[in-house]
């Protein structure tokens, strides 16, 4: 059985970078013990940008 979290970090819609640092919520994260499962683009703009990223993780409940 596994326990899942979500993290959502947003994305600058001039630039269509990541504002937030994803590599230190990862990084941080898998120290808890969580793993990286997926990520999810939130709400699409009329152009198709992404104006969000949802990262899920995933962790083993023992």
């Amino acid at each position: 059985m596994f326990e899942y979290k979500f993290e959502t970090v947003s994305v600058s819609v001039l630039k269509g970078t990541i504002k937030d640092d994803h590599r230190e919520i990862i990084k941080n994260l898998a120290k808890e013990g969580w793993r990286l499962h997926s990520f999810t683009p939130l709400p699409f703009l009329a152009g198709g940008q992404a104006q969000k990223i949802e990262i899920i993780f995933e962790k083993e409940i023992r």
